[in-house]
């Protein structure tokens, strides 16, 4: 055990906590960073030029407190989304993820479940650990998907309180049908499950794709939640928010921290919202490059599952280490998942995916794709 660990062992930490590890993805310092699914295209500078002078404005008033309940930046992410929502159903913190622990907060806690599909976003059985929620871990298909009739079915057998459904699905990059999203609030109806779609990287799905905000009305145990660390490109400034019955809101409303959104943050998500426009065209050129690698990755014989995000999922590969480690060497860091025989490439400017392209092709001219 390291002097570090030592140490920390001999804290009185909770129980459950012990032996974990904090969420994280390599930190490198390459010229090609593909790994964390962030917006490599950067803010636009006439987006820059708006944050920084609503900022600026912010700066004027920032020794008084924030408007604790963000009512314009709720008001303005409820015009974005449409589906007839309004600030009444929307809530939002610092980054996706503190959302998702304020629900955790609110709605799970010791002697409560939380079901999640891996392989997922694991920061999911993180969050349970931190509020002291079981996180029980359900099961896919061999080839990740997951269905309507499998996922109610687990929903039932477990009597979960709180259920993540992540569409599309990191690190898969797939998205689920609503059907699934139905069945399984269906089935936690006897434990009045609080079902969780996370749909982080929404914008990014094909033309068309329905979106679990369709559901909300008429299902007050559904939330959907959202960020704008991805399309938006604001990964650094930590704004995510969630839509949902007003009464999911007041819920939160009990555990959330007075002003926990700053002044600063709420300028600069009101910003880009005003410059969305700018902001969406850099989505499109993502998701031509997301396309383009799933067609470069099929024809060097590798199989990339079928994505709705801003990343690739793929596999066939017979060291994935290797070829990780291959890819860094030539300056492209991506994300090795620990799943086998796969890896994960985040979609990024058409000269970074070039680059990583080429890389790979090379590498894998000393190593054969798995069989079909």
């Amino acid at each position: 055990m390291s002097d570090q660990l030592e140490r920390l062992d001999r804290l009185p930490l909770r129980t459950n906590l012990r032996g974990l590890s904090p969420y994280g993805a390599p930190q490198l310092d390459v010229p090609i960073l593909l790994n964390v699914n962030e917006n490599t295209h950067g803010v636009p500078a006439d987006v820059q030029t708006a944050i920084t002078e609503a900022v600026a404005a912010a700066a004027t008033g920032l020794n008084r407190y924030p408007d604790r309940e963000f009512t314009e930046l709720r008001e303005a992410l409820a015009e974005y989304l449409g589906h007839g929502l309004s600030a009444d159903n929307i809530w939002a913190a610092n980054g996706s993820n503190e959302v998702l622990q304020q629900i955790l907060q609110a709605f799970g806690g010791p002697g409560r479940k939380a079901l999640g599909f891996p392989p997922t976003y694991s920061m999911y059985p993180l969050l349970a650990s931190g509020t002291d929620t079981e996180y029980v871990r359900g099961v896919r298909a061999e080839d990740y998907g997951l269905d309507a009739a499998s996922a109610a079915a687990q929903v039932r057998a477990t009597g979960a309180n709180i259920v993540f459904l992540c569409s599309p699905n990191n690190p898969t990059g797939t998205g689920l049908g609503l059907d699934v999203v139905e069945a399984v609030y269906e089935a936690g109806e006897a434990s009045q499950a609080i079902v969780i779609v996370d749909e982080a990287y929404h914008e990014f799905a094909h033309d068309n794709t329905p979106s679990a905000l369709t559901l909300l009305p008429g299902r007050e145990r559904l939330i959907v939640s959202r960020t704008m660390s991805k399309a938006f490109a604001l990964a650094g400034a930590r704004l995510g928010y969630m839509a949902a019955a007003p009464e999911v809101a007041d819920a939160i409303r009990l555990v959330r921290l007075p002003y926990h959104l700053s002044a600063v943050t709420q300028a600069t998500a009101l910003a880009a919202l005003r410059h969305r426009e700018a902001l969406m065209a850099d989505v499109e050129d993502i998701k031509v490059q997301r396309d383009r690698i799933v067609s470069e990755l099929r024809r060097l014989g590798l199989k990339p599952a079928a994505s709705d995000s801003n990343y690739v999922f793929f596999g066939g590969l017979g060291n994935p280490h290797a070829i990780w480690q291959g890819l860094l060497d030539a300056g492209v860091l991506i994300r090795d998942v620990g799943i086998p025989g796969h890896l994960r490439v985040t979609a990024g400017t058409e000269t970074e995916t070039t680059a990583f392209l080429e890389a790979l092709e090379s590498l894998l001219g000393g190593q054969a794709p798995l069989p079909a």
